[in-house]
């Protein structure tokens, strides 16, 4: 059984930090692409960050580039997602989600896999 599992959320203040991490079990997560994304309370969901199977290629959000830092660590089965800057608009639930497909795009869907979702709140 395939399972994405995310945490590291919770309550910050604004300008401050938090790390998510998107723990993975039941499938050889090396082959896998990993995307984060967001959705806030009536919103869309919104792409955050790709990173590649080997963690050599990243892209970001233009929301979010320059603040945020995506990486893994195939070893632990597990990607980090770095966030800095943090400002009440970063406030959101956060997905992890895993791709077969090595291309490099932004999109929000299409994803084989995903998590259940961390949330994050952003205080003023």
């Amino acid at each position: 059984q395939v399972q994405l599992v995310e945490s590291g959320g919770g309550l910050v203040q604004i300008g401050g930090s938090l790390r998510l991490s998107c723990a993975a079990s039941g499938l050889p997560f090396g082959g896998f692409t990993v995307g984060w994304f967001r959705q806030a309370p009536g919103k869309e969901r919104e792409f955050v960050a790709r990173i590649s199977r080997s963690g050599a290629s990243s892209v970001y959000g233009n929301s979010v580039e320059g603040r945020f830092t995506v990486s893994r660590d195939n070893a632990k089965n597990t990607v980090y997602l770095q966030m800095n800057t943090l400002n009440p608009e970063d406030t959101a639930v956060y997905y992890c989600a895993a791709d077969r497909s090595t291309s490099m795009t932004k999109r929000t869907s299409g994803y084989d896999y995903w998590g259940q979702g961390t949330q994050v709140t952003v205080s003023s």
